[in-house]
């Protein structure tokens, strides 16, 4: 029974991480025309003529689905096990992405984050721990300590999703109609799209993912 509900949840995980990758290319796209005007950028003119901020927002944009997908199929045992070489090239675009590109645009624009200074600090801090969390991922893999390398990027991985779950939250708060002032709203979501995320990764770390990853790690290296 518990096998049948882990296929269930994993199957559920897969289609929503799917389904927002193609979400975040749709909504990519119009930025494509580099109107200023275009979208989310109308709150951001304040900003818009900073070029490091510029380049970090299109930068971050455009490639964000890249770390989505590239992430997913890291958490695949199926490919693990029958396809180690996929996994190890996917897994080195990710850490490439990520900590040549989306990480560092990703900090450089949290200082500029609406919210005010809570949202930036939040935004910050979750920069800061992807960073940190998928180099020390890449790290473990080059010392082969492979246990420790799959849940660190599985953490990085639980931080690379608060793209989705920020805005499936702002969905939610829409939807239901929840009586928030909208900067009280976005301070909310910038905290719970990435903390909540990283200790429910936890628990699944602890509870269920320990002895596989380094069965399956050890296995296939």
């Amino acid at each position: 029974m518990l096998q049948y509900i882990k296929r269930g949840f994993l199957f559920v995980f897969t289609a929503f991480i799917l389904y927002g990758s193609w979400l975040m290319l749709r909504l990519s796209w119009p930025y494509t025309s580099l109107n200023r005007y275009t979208d989310f950028l109308m709150t951001k003119q304040w900003v818009y003529h900073i070029r490091h901020w510029r380049l970090s927002f299109y930068t971050h944009v455009f490639i964000s689905s890249v770390v989505l997908v590239t992430g997913l199929l890291q958490c695949s045992w199926y490919l693990l096990k029958k396809y180690p070489r996929v996994h190890r090239t996917s897994g080195k675009i990710y850490v490439l992405t990520v900590l040549c590109l989306s990480g560092p645009s990703g900090l450089i624009m949290s200082f500029y984050a609406n919210g005010g200074i809570a949202a930036r600090i939040s935004f910050v801090l979750l920069s800061c721990l992807w960073l940190g969390s998928t180099y020390m991922g890449w790290r473990y893999a080059l010392q082969r300590r492979w246990q420790l390398h799959g849940q660190m990027l599985l953490r990085s991985y639980a931080l690379t999703l608060s793209a989705l779950t920020l805005r499936l939250y702002a969905y939610l708060i829409d939807v239901f109609n929840i009586p928030l002032h909208p900067k009280d709203a976005y301070i909310l979501i910038s905290w719970l799209s990435w903390t909540l995320n990283l200790l429910l990764m936890e628990a699944w770390i602890r509870f269920f993912l320990k002895k596989r990853i380094t069965q399956l790690l050890t296995h296939t290296q």
